[in-house]
């Protein structure tokens, strides 16, 4: 399938978490059937945001190939886990078939330093523009927006950090996991992390097994069992529930 005649970008997809389970497949399934063909639909698993951990890269590929079986798709499993590996002549070509990318969880500034300026990640983009979906969950989702969140370094008490990521979003800034991070956070730090947030990017968290999804001809909404929160300058909130519609980024991407 060649997606690169079409006129408008793919779908995106933000996902709190629960990448390849049960939870993600009206998910997974809603952005197969966005494709021209979701039949024929290549998906790229690339667990790159793993790589630091012993065994995970490979263990995300498996699930995912399971998962994306279920879903009648054709999977493209890849140890996209270094730099060296986004210039692979390879790897490079294997991203130019596929019709769906897939970014696992992990460390988002790894995958944001693996990826930046390469050949792996100009394919992925172009491939977009024509029409191919990306998803990201957790790390993945950190990584489209214009800034990661150094969740580590908060939850040390460190002072909120907003590292630049890879910026197909560039105002927006996701929080993964958010149901169960705002937990930990607490209100105090919470506050000064929505203080320090860079100026004019939307703060958005996401919740475990919940998805915000984009389609160019419909906007932003959402899918899962959870909520998705939108913060404002001044820490209002926002909260938006599965089938529920919105304005992100001042209404751009």
């Amino acid at each position: 399938m060649d997606n690169t005649q079409r006129s408008q970008p793919g779908a995106l997809a933000l996902v709190g978490s629960g990448e390849y389970t049960p939870a993600m497949n009206e998910t997974d399934r809603f952005l197969l059937d966005t494709l021209a063909d979701p039949r024929a639909a290549r998906v790229a698993l690339l667990p790159t945001a793993s790589a630091l951990e012993q065994g995970a890269p490979e263990r995300w590929n498996r699930m995912g190939a399971e998962h994306f079986a279920a879903l009648d798709a054709q999977v493209v499993p890849l140890l996209l886990l270094t730099r060296d590996d986004a210039t692979d002549p390879r790897i490079v070509a294997a991203l130019r078939t596929a019709d769906l990318f897939y970014f696992s969880g992990g460390d988002p500034q790894h995958l944001v330093e693996t990826l930046r300026g390469t050949p792996a990640w100009d394919t992925i983009r172009e491939r977009h523009a024509g029409g191919a979906v990306i998803a990201g969950c957790s790390a993945g989702a950190m990584m489209l927006g214009g800034y990661t969140l150094g969740i580590r370094a908060l939850m040390n008490g460190q002072p909120p950090q907003w590292p630049a990521a890879l910026g197909l979003l560039p105002h927006i800034a996701v929080m993964p996991h958010f149901d169960r991070a705002a937990q930990f956070i607490g209100e105090e730090r919470f506050r000064a992390l929505i203080a320090a947030a860079p100026a004019g990017v939307t703060l958005v968290g996401v919740d475990e097994d919940t998805a915000l999804l984009h389609l160019p001809a419909a906007g932003w909404h959402v899918l899962g069992r959870q909520t998705v929160s939108v913060f404002d300058g001044t820490g209002g909130r926002a909260i938006y529930h599965a089938g529920d519609r919105m304005l992100l980024g001042n209404g751009r991407l």
